[in-house]
């Protein structure tokens, strides 16, 4: 039988022995937060696990026991941190975890950490607890290397036009739209309640933050753009294109280093 690629199902001598012939280890970040009313509060988790499980195949890696919570839900990417349901950590947490993951993973021996981040407002935090630790690391004199990325930045022009027919609102507010609902619908159906899709406009929110936020900026959905047109087909076609890419672009770095 196949050896699974995830790393909670492996008892612990198999999973040494796939550390020690070098498997690369990719760690999923999502977060908690509302995605409207017809997505579950793990749709990051979910996302980003499953880009991970289909690059560990591609690659021969495996993937980590995901990073469930992230960081602060911005009113402008994610509708706010004042709505509940949406459970987040603070930014010294979600660095601390990086870094604490990067440095525990390179104990172990794995040599090459691959970060798949599912939450648009993640990056730059996990960026920095993953620098701390691989700058800690080659103090050290230990060759350990890892790779941020967020796997929307996989999707290219051509798939962007086909699924959003030149509406596409941008990234930071494809929040509980087409490319998360449509995604969802692909790969957990039983999750979509897409009979409770509000279709509202996109966000029209200012070019800088406001604190307090103030609630009544965020729609009514929690979504900052609506999930009418998403579909099952574009999920599939969203998942086979993205994970292409990245398997790829990947694939080339690993080799060059």
């Amino acid at each position: 039988m196949p050896r699974s690629v995830l790393m909670e199902e492996l008892d612990a001598f198999t999973y040494r022995e796939a550390i020690a012939d070098g498997a690369p280890v990719i760690i999923p970040v999502g977060s908690i937060e509302q995605h409207g009313p017809h997505l579950p509060l793990n749709t990051d988790v979910i996302l980003s696990k499953a880009m991970s499980t289909r690059l560990a195949g591609v690659i021969g890696g495996l993937v980590a026991a995901p990073v469930v919570y992230g960081y602060k839900s911005q009113q402008r990417s994610g509708g706010g941190n004042h709505l509940g349901g949406t459970t987040s950590l603070d930014a010294t947490t979600l660095i601390s975890i990086a870094r604490t993951l990067t440095l525990e993973f390179a104990r172990h021996g794995a040599h090459r950490l691959i970060f798949l981040n599912g939450h648009f407002e993640n990056y730059q935090f996990l960026y920095e607890g993953i620098e701390q630790a691989t700058a800690e690391l080659a103090r050290r004199g230990q060759d350990v290397s890892a790779i941020l990325l967020s796997y929307w930045d996989f999707v290219d022009e051509d798939t962007i036009e086909e699924i959003y027919s030149g509406s596409f609102p941008g990234w930071d507010v494809e929040h509980g739209g087409v490319l998360e609902t449509s995604l969802m619908l692909h790969l957990h159906p039983d999750l979509v309640r897409l009979e409770r899709v509000m279709d509202l406009p996109a966000a029209q929110l200012p070019r800088y933050d406001i604190l307090p936020v103030r609630a009544e900026l965020t729609p009514a959905s929690g979504c900052l753009s609506s999930a009418k047109s998403a579909s099952e087909a574009a999920g599939q076609l969203l998942l086979e294109r993205t994970s292409k890419a990245l398997a790829e672009a990947i694939s080339a770095e690993l080799a060059a280093q």
